[in-house]
Protein backbone atom coordinates (compact mmCIF):
# COMPACT_ATOMS: atom_id res chain seq x y z
CA UNK A 1 0.00 0.00 0.00
CA UNK A 2 2.80 2.61 0.88
CA UNK A 3 4.33 1.42 -2.72
CA UNK A 4 1.48 2.39 -4.70
CA UNK A 5 0.70 5.55 -2.29
CA UNK A 6 4.36 6.87 -3.46
CA UNK A 7 4.05 5.90 -6.62
CA UNK A 8 0.79 7.43 -7.31
CA UNK A 9 2.56 11.01 -5.48
CA UNK A 10 5.54 10.59 -7.99
CA UNK A 11 3.14 10.31 -11.10
CA UNK A 12 1.10 12.85 -10.05
CA UNK A 13 4.11 15.23 -9.33
CA UNK A 14 5.43 14.23 -12.81
CA UNK A 15 1.92 15.29 -14.46
CA UNK A 16 2.50 18.34 -12.81
CA UNK A 17 5.66 19.37 -14.02
CA UNK A 18 4.87 18.13 -17.65
CA UNK A 19 1.78 20.09 -18.87
CA UNK A 20 2.90 22.77 -20.90
CA UNK A 21 2.01 25.75 -19.66
CA UNK A 22 0.63 29.16 -21.06
CA UNK A 23 1.96 32.72 -20.65
CA UNK A 24 -1.11 33.67 -18.08
CA UNK A 25 -0.21 30.72 -16.15
CA UNK A 26 4.04 31.51 -16.36
CA UNK A 27 3.13 34.83 -14.85
CA UNK A 28 0.56 33.85 -12.29
CA UNK A 29 3.51 31.04 -11.39
CA UNK A 30 6.59 33.83 -11.17
CA UNK A 31 4.13 36.22 -8.95
CA UNK A 32 3.39 33.25 -6.33
CA UNK A 33 6.69 32.44 -5.79
CA UNK A 34 8.55 35.30 -6.44
CA UNK A 35 10.48 35.69 -3.00
CA UNK A 36 10.90 39.98 -3.58
CA UNK A 37 6.23 39.72 -3.95
CA UNK A 38 6.43 37.70 -0.95
CA UNK A 39 8.69 40.25 0.93
CA UNK A 40 6.35 43.26 -0.51
CA UNK A 41 3.51 41.13 0.50
CA UNK A 42 4.66 41.66 4.39
CA UNK A 43 5.65 44.97 4.11
CA UNK A 44 1.52 45.05 3.65
CA UNK A 45 1.29 43.47 6.43
CA UNK A 46 3.37 45.60 8.39
CA UNK A 47 1.44 48.98 7.16
CA UNK A 48 -1.48 47.83 8.30
CA UNK A 49 0.15 46.94 12.11
CA UNK A 50 1.03 50.58 12.19
CA UNK A 51 -2.52 51.20 10.94
CA UNK A 52 -3.57 49.46 14.15
CA UNK A 53 -0.95 51.26 16.01
CA UNK A 54 -2.21 54.66 14.97
CA UNK A 55 -6.00 53.50 15.52
CA UNK A 56 -4.98 52.36 19.25
CA UNK A 57 -3.84 56.02 19.60
CA UNK A 58 -7.20 56.98 20.24
CA UNK A 59 -7.83 55.00 22.80
CA UNK A 60 -7.03 55.93 26.22
CA UNK A 61 -4.31 53.59 27.69
CA UNK A 62 -4.87 51.56 31.00
CA UNK A 63 -2.76 50.32 33.43
CA UNK A 64 -2.63 48.29 36.82
CA UNK A 65 -0.17 47.49 38.99
CA UNK A 66 -0.38 45.26 42.34
CA UNK A 67 1.79 44.35 44.78
CA UNK A 68 3.13 42.62 47.92
CA UNK A 69 5.97 43.69 50.28
CA UNK A 70 7.63 42.02 53.42
CA UNK A 71 9.42 44.78 55.65
CA UNK A 72 12.57 42.12 57.42
CA UNK A 73 14.60 43.97 59.41
CA UNK A 74 14.93 46.69 62.64
CA UNK A 75 11.51 48.20 63.65
CA UNK A 76 9.36 49.67 65.62
CA UNK A 77 6.94 47.23 67.27
CA UNK A 78 3.56 49.34 67.79
CA UNK A 79 2.05 46.78 70.46
CA UNK A 80 5.70 47.30 72.99
CA UNK A 81 6.93 50.46 71.48
CA UNK A 82 10.29 49.24 71.33
CA UNK A 83 12.69 48.75 68.29
CA UNK A 84 12.62 44.95 67.55
CA UNK A 85 13.77 42.70 64.06
CA UNK A 86 10.48 41.95 62.77
CA UNK A 87 8.89 41.29 59.49
CA UNK A 88 5.76 43.40 58.29
CA UNK A 89 4.03 42.68 55.15
CA UNK A 90 1.64 45.31 52.92
CA UNK A 91 -0.52 44.54 49.72
CA UNK A 92 -0.97 47.31 47.43
CA UNK A 93 -3.34 47.79 44.42
CA UNK A 94 -3.77 50.46 42.01
CA UNK A 95 -4.17 51.51 38.65
CA UNK A 96 -4.64 54.64 36.16
CA UNK A 97 -6.14 55.91 32.94
CA UNK A 98 -4.86 58.15 30.55
CA UNK A 99 -6.36 59.97 27.44
CA UNK A 100 -5.21 62.69 24.54
CA UNK A 101 -7.68 65.79 24.68
CA UNK A 102 -5.35 67.61 22.38
CA UNK A 103 -2.13 66.99 20.73
CA UNK A 104 -1.90 69.09 17.53
CA UNK A 105 -3.94 67.13 15.56
CA UNK A 106 -1.00 64.03 15.51
CA UNK A 107 -3.66 61.16 16.13
CA UNK A 108 -5.45 62.15 13.05
CA UNK A 109 -2.62 62.81 11.15
CA UNK A 110 -0.82 59.67 11.89
CA UNK A 111 -4.10 57.42 10.93
CA UNK A 112 -4.06 59.29 7.42
CA UNK A 113 -0.52 58.18 6.79
CA UNK A 114 -0.70 54.82 8.07
CA UNK A 115 -3.65 54.80 5.81
CA UNK A 116 -1.38 56.38 2.80
CA UNK A 117 1.57 53.74 3.84
CA UNK A 118 -0.58 51.08 2.83
CA UNK A 119 -1.77 52.11 -0.52
CA UNK A 120 2.06 52.87 -1.24
CA UNK A 121 3.16 49.34 -0.42
CA UNK A 122 0.37 48.28 -2.28
CA UNK A 123 1.09 50.03 -5.62
CA UNK A 124 4.83 49.37 -4.39
CA UNK A 125 3.89 45.69 -5.13
CA UNK A 126 1.65 45.88 -8.21
CA UNK A 127 4.97 47.63 -9.61
CA UNK A 128 7.00 44.86 -8.76
CA UNK A 129 3.93 42.51 -10.22
CA UNK A 130 4.26 44.44 -13.50
CA UNK A 131 7.86 44.13 -13.95
CA UNK A 132 7.67 40.36 -13.42
CA UNK A 133 4.93 40.20 -15.40
CA UNK A 134 7.06 41.93 -18.91
CA UNK A 135 10.26 39.72 -17.51
CA UNK A 136 8.26 36.58 -17.69
CA UNK A 137 6.75 37.76 -20.97
CA UNK A 138 10.30 38.02 -22.83
CA UNK A 139 11.58 34.67 -21.59
CA UNK A 140 7.99 32.78 -23.00
CA UNK A 141 8.74 34.79 -26.46
CA UNK A 142 12.38 33.58 -26.11
CA UNK A 143 11.72 29.86 -25.48
CA UNK A 144 8.80 29.88 -28.24
CA UNK A 145 11.40 32.06 -30.74
CA UNK A 146 14.01 29.52 -30.06
CA UNK A 147 11.27 26.56 -30.66
CA UNK A 148 10.50 28.36 -33.52
CA UNK A 149 14.23 28.42 -35.49
CA UNK A 150 14.47 24.44 -34.00
CA UNK A 151 11.52 23.32 -36.15
CA UNK A 152 13.02 25.32 -39.03
CA UNK A 153 16.31 24.00 -39.21
CA UNK A 154 14.98 20.53 -38.48
CA UNK A 155 13.15 21.45 -41.50
CA UNK A 156 15.64 22.45 -43.74
CA UNK A 157 18.16 19.29 -42.75
CA UNK A 158 14.83 17.05 -44.67
CA UNK A 159 15.42 19.24 -47.33
CA UNK A 160 19.38 18.99 -47.29
CA UNK A 161 19.19 15.56 -46.92
CA UNK A 162 16.93 14.55 -49.49
CA UNK A 163 19.00 16.89 -51.71
CA UNK A 164 22.07 15.24 -51.27
CA UNK A 165 20.28 11.46 -51.98
CA UNK A 166 18.82 13.17 -55.24
CA UNK A 167 22.19 14.83 -56.06
CA UNK A 168 23.99 10.85 -55.46
CA UNK A 169 20.91 9.66 -58.09
CA UNK A 170 22.16 12.75 -60.43
CA UNK A 171 25.75 11.65 -59.58
CA UNK A 172 24.80 8.00 -60.50
CA UNK A 173 23.53 8.80 -63.98
CA UNK A 174 26.42 10.86 -64.75
CA UNK A 175 24.05 14.20 -64.91
CA UNK A 176 26.08 15.82 -62.02
CA UNK A 177 29.97 15.91 -61.50
CA UNK A 178 31.11 13.63 -58.74
CA UNK A 179 32.72 17.19 -56.78
CA UNK A 180 29.11 18.01 -56.61
CA UNK A 181 28.42 15.73 -53.56
CA UNK A 182 30.96 17.32 -51.12
CA UNK A 183 29.76 20.79 -50.90
CA UNK A 184 26.59 19.21 -49.86
CA UNK A 185 27.72 17.08 -47.61
CA UNK A 186 29.59 19.73 -45.86
CA UNK A 187 26.31 21.51 -45.90
CA UNK A 188 24.36 19.08 -44.30
CA UNK A 189 27.24 18.49 -41.41
CA UNK A 190 26.73 22.72 -41.21
CA UNK A 191 22.73 21.87 -41.09
CA UNK A 192 23.44 19.43 -37.71
CA UNK A 193 25.76 21.35 -36.40
CA UNK A 194 22.66 24.52 -36.55
CA UNK A 195 20.27 22.17 -35.02
CA UNK A 196 22.66 21.42 -32.08
CA UNK A 197 23.25 25.19 -31.52
CA UNK A 198 19.40 25.73 -31.76
CA UNK A 199 18.78 22.86 -29.63
CA UNK A 200 21.19 23.98 -26.50
CA UNK A 201 19.39 27.43 -27.18
CA UNK A 202 16.09 26.29 -26.72
CA UNK A 203 17.21 24.20 -24.02
CA UNK A 204 19.08 27.24 -22.19
CA UNK A 205 15.64 29.79 -22.97
CA UNK A 206 13.74 27.28 -21.18
CA UNK A 207 16.19 26.57 -17.78
CA UNK A 208 15.99 30.84 -18.06
CA UNK A 209 12.41 30.62 -18.12
CA UNK A 210 11.98 27.44 -15.48
CA UNK A 211 14.48 29.63 -12.86
CA UNK A 212 12.46 32.58 -13.15
CA UNK A 213 9.14 30.05 -12.05
CA UNK A 214 11.51 28.49 -9.68
CA UNK A 215 10.96 25.07 -11.31
CA UNK A 216 13.88 22.55 -11.27
CA UNK A 217 12.30 19.83 -12.76
CA UNK A 218 13.37 21.37 -16.80
CA UNK A 219 13.20 18.27 -18.51
CA UNK A 220 9.31 17.86 -17.67
CA UNK A 221 8.58 21.52 -18.13
CA UNK A 222 7.29 22.98 -21.14
CA UNK A 223 4.96 25.94 -22.66
CA UNK A 224 2.33 25.75 -24.90
CA UNK A 225 3.93 26.86 -28.80
CA UNK A 226 1.51 27.99 -30.63
CA UNK A 227 1.39 28.60 -34.72
CA UNK A 228 1.82 32.13 -33.92
CA UNK A 229 0.94 34.61 -36.26
CA UNK A 230 1.66 38.66 -36.40
CA UNK A 231 -1.02 40.27 -33.73
CA UNK A 232 -3.50 42.70 -35.20
CA UNK A 233 -3.42 45.78 -32.93
CA UNK A 234 -4.41 49.14 -33.07
CA UNK A 235 -1.95 50.37 -30.20
CA UNK A 236 0.08 52.16 -32.93
CA UNK A 237 -3.38 54.22 -34.24
CA UNK A 238 -2.67 56.06 -30.90
CA UNK A 239 0.06 58.65 -30.38
CA UNK A 240 2.78 58.41 -27.83
CA UNK A 241 1.39 61.21 -26.21
CA UNK A 242 -1.91 59.61 -25.78
CA UNK A 243 -0.62 56.03 -24.46
CA UNK A 244 1.74 58.28 -22.21
CA UNK A 245 -1.24 59.72 -20.93
CA UNK A 246 -2.89 56.79 -20.51
CA UNK A 247 -0.05 55.15 -18.39
CA UNK A 248 -0.18 57.88 -16.17
CA UNK A 249 -3.94 57.15 -14.68
CA UNK A 250 -3.07 53.17 -14.49
CA UNK A 251 0.89 52.88 -14.18
CA UNK A 252 1.52 51.66 -10.15
CA UNK A 253 5.29 53.43 -10.07
CA UNK A 254 3.54 56.91 -10.99
CA UNK A 255 0.45 56.08 -8.35
CA UNK A 256 3.26 55.32 -5.90
CA UNK A 257 5.08 58.74 -6.27
CA UNK A 258 1.86 60.68 -5.91
CA UNK A 259 1.08 58.48 -2.83
CA UNK A 260 4.82 59.00 -1.52
CA UNK A 261 3.42 63.28 -2.17
CA UNK A 262 0.67 62.76 -0.02
CA UNK A 263 2.88 61.00 2.79
CA UNK A 264 5.31 63.83 2.60
CA UNK A 265 2.46 66.56 2.85
CA UNK A 266 1.36 64.61 6.09
CA UNK A 267 4.88 64.45 7.38
CA UNK A 268 4.71 68.15 7.61
CA UNK A 269 1.57 67.84 9.34
CA UNK A 270 2.76 65.59 12.18
CA UNK A 271 6.00 67.46 12.60
CA UNK A 272 3.97 70.51 12.77
CA UNK A 273 1.90 69.15 15.42
CA UNK A 274 4.75 68.69 17.59
CA UNK A 275 4.92 72.44 17.84
CA UNK A 276 1.31 72.68 19.67
CA UNK A 277 0.55 72.66 23.50
CA UNK A 278 -1.27 69.02 24.19
CA UNK A 279 -3.29 68.44 26.57
CA UNK A 280 -4.02 64.89 28.26
CA UNK A 281 -7.05 63.93 31.02
CA UNK A 282 -5.77 61.59 33.68
CA UNK A 283 -7.18 59.28 36.30
CA UNK A 284 -6.21 57.10 38.99
CA UNK A 285 -6.80 54.80 41.83
CA UNK A 286 -4.68 53.56 44.73
CA UNK A 287 -5.13 51.00 47.64
CA UNK A 288 -3.60 49.25 50.21
CA UNK A 289 -3.83 46.50 52.95
CA UNK A 290 -1.67 45.87 56.25
CA UNK A 291 -0.81 42.77 58.03
CA UNK A 292 0.40 43.94 61.11
CA UNK A 293 -1.25 43.49 64.64
CA UNK A 294 -2.46 47.57 66.07
CA UNK A 295 -3.15 49.61 69.65
CA UNK A 296 -6.81 50.06 69.39
CA UNK A 297 -8.84 52.57 72.56
CA UNK A 298 -10.22 50.29 74.80
CA UNK A 299 -12.82 53.19 76.54
CA UNK A 300 -11.06 54.18 79.55
CA UNK A 301 -8.59 57.10 79.97
CA UNK A 302 -5.90 57.39 83.13
CA UNK A 303 -5.24 61.30 84.25
CA UNK A 304 -1.53 61.62 83.23
CA UNK A 305 0.01 64.72 84.59
CA UNK A 306 1.00 66.93 82.03
CA UNK A 307 2.64 70.08 84.35
CA UNK A 308 2.58 72.54 87.32
CA UNK A 309 0.74 75.56 88.12
CA UNK A 310 3.57 78.00 89.17
CA UNK A 311 1.52 79.92 91.62
CA UNK A 312 -0.24 77.35 93.06
CA UNK A 313 2.07 74.42 92.51
CA UNK A 314 -1.06 72.37 91.63
CA UNK A 315 -0.49 69.41 89.13
CA UNK A 316 -2.23 69.51 85.73
CA UNK A 317 -2.92 66.47 84.20
CA UNK A 318 -5.20 65.55 81.46
CA UNK A 319 -6.73 62.30 79.95
CA UNK A 320 -5.25 59.73 78.10
CA UNK A 321 -7.44 56.54 76.75
CA UNK A 322 -5.85 53.14 77.32
CA UNK A 323 -4.63 50.68 74.36
CA UNK A 324 -4.78 47.24 73.91
CA UNK A 325 -3.52 45.01 71.06
CA UNK A 326 -6.09 44.19 68.73
CA UNK A 327 -5.71 42.09 65.16
CA UNK A 328 -5.42 43.85 61.79
CA UNK A 329 -8.59 45.26 60.41
CA UNK A 330 -10.47 42.63 57.65
CA UNK A 331 -9.34 43.22 54.51
CA UNK A 332 -13.11 44.88 53.38
CA UNK A 333 -12.56 47.54 55.76
CA UNK A 334 -8.71 48.02 55.10
CA UNK A 335 -9.76 48.68 51.44
CA UNK A 336 -12.61 50.66 52.35
CA UNK A 337 -10.31 53.22 54.84
CA UNK A 338 -7.31 53.39 52.55
CA UNK A 339 -8.57 53.83 49.27
CA UNK A 340 -7.07 56.92 47.14
CA UNK A 341 -8.10 58.99 43.74
CA UNK A 342 -6.47 61.24 41.64
CA UNK A 343 -7.42 62.82 38.72
CA UNK A 344 -6.81 65.78 36.41
CA UNK A 345 -5.40 67.67 33.38
CA UNK A 346 -2.12 67.95 32.08
CA UNK A 347 -1.53 70.85 29.76
CA UNK A 348 2.56 70.51 28.23
CA UNK A 349 3.65 73.59 26.14
CA UNK A 350 6.34 73.19 24.27
CA UNK A 351 8.09 76.41 24.65
CA UNK A 352 12.20 75.43 23.47
CA UNK A 353 13.86 72.37 22.68
CA UNK A 354 16.95 73.10 21.26
CA UNK A 355 15.38 73.73 17.27
CA UNK A 356 14.19 69.79 17.34
CA UNK A 357 10.66 70.08 15.76
CA UNK A 358 11.17 72.99 13.97
CA UNK A 359 14.53 71.30 12.32
CA UNK A 360 11.86 67.92 11.90
CA UNK A 361 9.42 70.57 10.11
CA UNK A 362 11.60 71.81 7.67
CA UNK A 363 13.41 68.28 7.05
CA UNK A 364 9.62 66.74 6.28
CA UNK A 365 9.39 70.13 3.70
CA UNK A 366 12.29 69.21 2.41
CA UNK A 367 11.54 65.55 2.00
CA UNK A 368 8.17 66.84 0.21
CA UNK A 369 10.46 68.84 -2.44
CA UNK A 370 12.44 65.54 -3.09
CA UNK A 371 9.38 63.38 -3.30
CA UNK A 372 7.72 65.94 -6.26
CA UNK A 373 10.98 66.11 -8.03
CA UNK A 374 11.01 62.29 -7.74
CA UNK A 375 8.02 61.93 -9.42
CA UNK A 376 8.39 64.40 -11.83
CA UNK A 377 11.90 62.42 -13.00
CA UNK A 378 9.18 59.20 -13.31
CA UNK A 379 6.96 61.00 -15.27
CA UNK A 380 9.68 61.87 -17.75
CA UNK A 381 11.72 58.54 -17.89
CA UNK A 382 8.05 56.93 -18.57
CA UNK A 383 7.57 59.48 -21.24
CA UNK A 384 10.86 58.58 -22.48
CA UNK A 385 10.48 55.14 -22.44
CA UNK A 386 6.83 55.09 -24.04
CA UNK A 387 8.41 57.13 -27.14
CA UNK A 388 11.33 54.53 -27.60
CA UNK A 389 8.76 51.90 -27.46
CA UNK A 390 6.54 53.19 -30.01
CA UNK A 391 8.81 54.15 -31.86
CA UNK A 392 10.72 50.72 -31.83
CA UNK A 393 7.44 49.10 -32.36
CA UNK A 394 7.03 50.62 -35.13
CA UNK A 395 10.62 49.87 -36.64
CA UNK A 396 10.52 46.39 -35.64
CA UNK A 397 6.81 45.94 -38.04
CA UNK A 398 8.81 47.76 -40.82
CA UNK A 399 11.49 45.31 -40.49
CA UNK A 400 9.62 42.77 -40.57
CA UNK A 401 7.62 43.51 -43.52
CA UNK A 402 11.06 43.95 -44.87
CA UNK A 403 11.44 40.30 -43.96
CA UNK A 404 8.83 39.06 -45.32
CA UNK A 405 9.47 40.52 -48.42
CA UNK A 406 13.36 39.60 -48.59
CA UNK A 407 11.82 36.07 -47.59
CA UNK A 408 9.99 35.50 -50.64
CA UNK A 409 12.66 37.08 -52.88
CA UNK A 410 15.08 34.57 -51.80
CA UNK A 411 12.12 32.21 -51.74
CA UNK A 412 12.32 32.68 -55.45
CA UNK A 413 15.60 32.65 -56.01
CA UNK A 414 16.94 29.30 -54.32
CA UNK A 415 14.13 27.88 -56.29
CA UNK A 416 15.14 29.03 -59.09
CA UNK A 417 18.90 27.66 -58.47
CA UNK A 418 17.60 24.39 -57.39
CA UNK A 419 15.72 23.86 -60.67
CA UNK A 420 18.76 25.11 -62.01
CA UNK A 421 21.09 23.08 -59.84
CA UNK A 422 19.10 19.44 -60.77
CA UNK A 423 19.46 20.52 -64.60
CA UNK A 424 23.34 20.44 -63.67
CA UNK A 425 23.52 23.95 -65.21
CA UNK A 426 24.71 24.76 -61.79
CA UNK A 427 27.51 23.55 -59.25
CA UNK A 428 26.93 22.83 -55.76
CA UNK A 429 28.90 25.67 -54.32
CA UNK A 430 26.53 27.73 -55.10
CA UNK A 431 23.19 26.55 -54.98
CA UNK A 432 24.54 26.28 -50.92
CA UNK A 433 25.40 29.76 -50.92
CA UNK A 434 21.62 30.61 -52.46
CA UNK A 435 19.99 27.87 -49.63
CA UNK A 436 22.21 29.73 -46.87
CA UNK A 437 20.57 32.80 -48.08
CA UNK A 438 17.19 31.35 -47.87
CA UNK A 439 17.72 30.22 -44.86
CA UNK A 440 19.38 33.20 -43.15
CA UNK A 441 16.14 34.89 -44.29
CA UNK A 442 13.95 32.67 -42.85
CA UNK A 443 15.76 33.17 -38.99
CA UNK A 444 15.67 36.92 -40.16
CA UNK A 445 11.87 36.61 -40.30
CA UNK A 446 11.51 34.70 -37.17
CA UNK A 447 13.33 37.14 -34.98
CA UNK A 448 11.51 39.79 -36.73
CA UNK A 449 8.53 38.48 -35.79
CA UNK A 450 9.23 37.94 -31.86
CA UNK A 451 10.82 41.22 -31.93
CA UNK A 452 7.86 42.97 -33.17
CA UNK A 453 5.42 40.76 -31.04
CA UNK A 454 7.39 41.59 -27.52
CA UNK A 455 7.70 45.52 -28.36
CA UNK A 456 4.15 45.52 -29.31
CA UNK A 457 3.06 43.79 -25.77
CA UNK A 458 5.56 46.47 -24.09
CA UNK A 459 3.38 49.36 -25.94
CA UNK A 460 0.17 47.49 -25.05
CA UNK A 461 0.82 46.93 -21.55
CA UNK A 462 2.05 50.86 -21.11
CA UNK A 463 -1.93 51.46 -22.32
CA UNK A 464 -3.13 48.55 -19.57
CA UNK A 465 -3.90 45.94 -22.13
CA UNK A 466 -3.13 42.50 -20.36
CA UNK A 467 -0.17 40.63 -20.96
CA UNK A 468 -1.21 37.61 -23.77
CA UNK A 469 -0.35 35.95 -26.40
CA UNK A 470 -2.99 34.80 -28.89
Amino acid sequence: MKLKYYILIFSFANYTYSQTLTLRECVEMAVEKNISVKQSALEIENANVDRSNAVGNFLPNFNAQSSHSWNIGLNQNITTGLLENITTQFSSVGGSIGVDIYNGLQNINQLHRANLNILAKQYQLDDMIDDIKLLVANSYLQVMFNQEILITQKSQLIIAKEQLKRTNSLIDAGVLPVGDIFELEANLASQEQAIIQAENNYILSKISLAQLLQISDYDNFNVVIEDLDIPFSTILENTPKSIFEKALTIRNDIKLGVINIEIAEKDIELAKGSLQPSLRGFYSYSNRVGYSDRLIGTGTFTDVPVGTVLSSGETVVRPIENTEIAPALSISDQLRFNEGQNYGLSLSIPIFNGFSSRNSVKRAKINLERSKNSLDQQKLDLESTINQAYNDTRGAYKFYEASQKTVKSRKIAFDNTQNRFQAGVMNSFDYVQAKQRYEQSLSDLIRAKFDYIFKLKVVEFYFGIPLEIK
